[in-house]
């Protein structure tokens, strides 16, 4: 066996090839841009000059100039966190760039001195969606279409055209000036219409146009009311460096006429910005003649990690004709004799381990050799594929030819991946391996266990444990935005037998305000809402349960679940899912009956309890995208459905968004009128350059109430079936190589 060597990886046309670092081997040019090396299977950019960053970001969290918005797009995937302050007025933002023409925002203001609804500050909540009209173009400027607070009290509702070109210094006729210059130019309506109107259209507008309970789409309002022009420049003379003017059309009524927040006394704005690093993006600025602000952004694309992937080199597949000299080494007979078996499976088991790998049984005959294995290192089935596959090559005879590589979760076979090892021998060093290999390689449903198979001697009964860090956060109380509880989880499970699970972990609460939130004022049942109530306790019984996980038959995957699932509720639960391991969809069907527990979270029950279950539809839209329709009834006893559509990139940076809608009405759900929010995840091994399946993320709720809402259970099983069958497989295939 060669050493294992540190890799640096590098995007090639057709797969990506890793360059073992050693004592004397130049690894080539370095990346001209920290952090934005290629990403896996992308093609590498050549060396050049480092370009000017991504557009920057107003008031508002979108692509503008200070609190007008411009026609711009931030790369695809583009995921910014901003902060902005003026005049006793704070707005945090996420924006997310879902398409490369699409971008959705979500925001959390908070207006001080506002002398409305009894607040000393008002706290409100508001969703953005831009969509590109068209690209700009010889001497036509983009244009995009705008909506701004389109669903929720409506308090920053504002609709929008606006166009924006851009001129390189050298465009303009100032000979090599590098700089780069932005106009923007737009008319609004609502909040872009307050001030310097040109026009109405409609009549009078209201001021809240989101209903008595917010997140209502006020569509009879859009473009409707006095509209206005806007406009603005931004001079970047160099990377780091912008200066910014506009002519602002919100007269800011309520903050200035209503209220007392500030005082409005020009339509001018100016500022200035610093793009500090790469991903921060920090400016100061002078507002409406009266009013000093800030601004900070944070961006982060999924496609540019803050560290290149650095992974342990992959053993070499030798070729077999290399072999011929030790054919007294290799006993013909094998086949026959247990001993001889056990001895390749123990070999495997060795060289899978070198990887992260586990076996889990491996089934052989003259020619051919089932591998199941888990893979708890690498994000990548693809990549964990390809390394199981190089283990049997080198630990097996030579005359094994067909590979049939079955990854597993629980016990559970997801895909059998069967490849030819004649094809791993002369594709190793093709330069179009990725492609070839995957156009001669099968993806097929993983079937049965073999009765034959041989079992790895250390896997069952197991005993595992765990200690880990815990977050539990709670957002948009009125009092206090934000609170957070902090602790330690003491997590154990044993596995008797493949398939089966008995798990529980116990949770110390070490730190945390949660326990002060608001009481629930909801009129359903409080499924979700006594959220405090559960937070009073500072030793608690997380979750115990027993699961079992099973195939009942072919591309059909089975789960049954009994016990404490999640900090409030426990009960039964089984779970159903067709997933042919060649197509795009799924279908799934899952029913619960479930008790709530006592506050106090250890084997106490309350006295309400509930059959909840779901329908479920899964469709993989290509280019990561994964929609989600689940049909069904809720904790609460409410029947309707709820459409998720999440956006995975191939190293598990995800962003999505959701919503549910029933049969409770806007009044009875209570603020917010229906549940809704959006999640996203970013991976460990993304942030630190080293394998991982790891990650961390958020789901979050502008508000959170009691209707549309279903029981956590562990182990559920699409996320874990998908990822290694063939449309996953092949987004990944150049990783096979790694």
């Amino acid at each position: 066996m060669i050493p294992i060597k540190t890799l640096v990886c590098r995007a090639a046309p057709a797969a990506l090839l890793c360059l073992a670092a050693g004592p004397g081997l130049a690894l080539g040019p370095e990346i001209t841009r920290k952090g934005h090396g290629a990403a896996p299977g992308t093609e590498a950019a050549a060396p050049r000059l480092k370009p000017l960053p991504p557009p920057s970001l107003n008031f508002y969290g979108s692509p503008g100039i200070i609190d007008t918005p411009s026609s711009e797009m931030l790369p695809d995937g583009q995921y910014a966190v901003t902060y902005s302050w003026f005049g006793g007025t704070s707005r945090y933002n996420i924006t997310v760039q879902a398409l490369p023409w699409l971008s959705a925002s979500f925001r959390y203001n908070g207006i001080q001195n506002l002398g409305l609804f009894g607040f000393d500050t008002y706290y409100d909540r508001g969703f953005d969606v831009r969509a590109r009209l068209w690209r700009e173009r010889g001497w036509l400027p983009e244009v995009t279409m705008g909506l701004q607070d389109f669903a929720g009290t409506g308090v920053y509702a504002a609709e929008y055209f606006v166009a924006t070109k851009r001129f390189e210094g050298a465009a303009l006729g100032w000979g090599k000036t590098p700089g780069r210059l932005k106009l923007s130019a737009g008319l609004g309506w609502g909040r872009l219409g307050s001030s310097g109107a040109i026009g109405n259209i409609g009549g009078v507008r209201p001021t809240f146009v989101g209903g008595s309970t917010g997140g209502e789409l006020a569509t009879d309002q859009w473009f409707r009311g006095d509209f206005a022009p806007f406009g603005g420049f931004e001079w970047q003379p160099d990377e780091r460096w912008s200066l910014k003017a506009e002519y602002s059309t919100d007269a800011y009524v309520t903050e200035t006429q209503v209220s007392n927040v500030f005082e409005r006394k020009s339509s001018v704005n100016y500022g200035v910005e610093y793009q500090y690093s790469d991903r921060l993006r920090l400016g100061a600025y002078y507002l409406y003649g009266s009013e000093i602000g800030f601004n900070a952004q944070i961006q982060l694309n999924p496609n540019n990690p803050p560290t290149p992937m650095a992974v342990p080199a992959p053993h070499p597949i030798i070729p077999r004709t290399q072999w011929a000299t030790e054919a007294s080494h290799w006993d013909q007979d094998w086949v026959a004799s247990e001993a001889k078996k056990r001895q390749f499976r123990d070999l495997t088991a060795e060289t899978l381990k070198a990887d992260g790998l586990v076996l889990e049984a491996i089934t052989l005959t003259g020619t051919t050799a089932e591998l199941r294995y888990r893979n708890p290192r690498y994000r990548s089935a693809a990549q964990a594929a390809g390394r199981a596959a190089r283990a049997l090559a080198q630990a097996l005879p030579p005359s094994v030819e067909t590979f049939r590589l079955v990854p597993v979760r629980r016990g559970l076979g997801l895909a059998a991946i069967e490849v030819r090892r004649s094809d791993l021998e002369a594709l190793e060093f093709d330069a179009d391996a990725a492609d070839a290999l995957s156009a001669a390689a099968g993806v097929r449903d993983a079937g049965p266990l073999p009765e034959d198979a041989i079992f790895s001697g250390e896997l069952y009964p197991a005993f595992a444990t765990s200690v880990s860090p815990f977050t539990k956060p709670a957002y948009f109380d009125p009092a206090q935005p934000f609170r957070l509880d902090a602790g330690l989880d003491f997590a154990a499970s044993y596995a008797p037998a493949p398939g089966w699970r008995i798990a529980g972990t116990i949770r110390q609460r070490l730190a945390g305000n949660v326990k002060n939130g608001r009481a629930s004022n909801s009129v359903l049942p409080h499924v979700r809402t006594d959220q405090r109530e559960y937070a009073q306790f500072g030793t608690t019984l997380e979750n115990l349960y027993a699961s079992r996980l099973w195939k009942p038959g072919r591309n059909l995957y089975a789960r049954a679940t009994a016990g404490l699932f999640e900090s409030m509720y426990g009960g039964v639960s089984g779970e159903l899912l067709w997933k042919p391991v060649n197509s795009r969809i799924g279908l799934g069907v899952e029913g619960n009956y479930v008790v709530q527990r006592d506050f106090d979270q250890r084997f106490g029950f309350r006295d309400y309890r509930v059959f909840t279950g779901h329908a479920s539809a899964y469709a993989e839209l290509g280019k990561g995208y994964l929609m989600q329709v689940d049909a069904g009834r809720y904790l609460a006893g409410d029947y309707g459905g709820t459409f998720s559509l999440n956006r995975e990139f191939n190293n598990g940076f995800l962003i999505g968004a959701f919503f549910t809608l029933t049969n409770v009405s806007a009044e009875d759900f209570g603020e917010g009128s229906f549940d809704k929010g959006f999640r996203f995840r970013i991976p460990v091994d993304w942030l630190l350059g080293k394998p991982s399946r790891s990650g961390f993320g958020l789901t979050i709720r502008p508000t959170q109430r009691d209707g549309g809402q279903r029981v956590a259970v562990p182990d559920r099983l699409y996320g874990s079936v998908r990822e290694a069958h063939r449309k996953s497989l092949e987004e990944q295939r150049a990783r096979f190589w790694e």
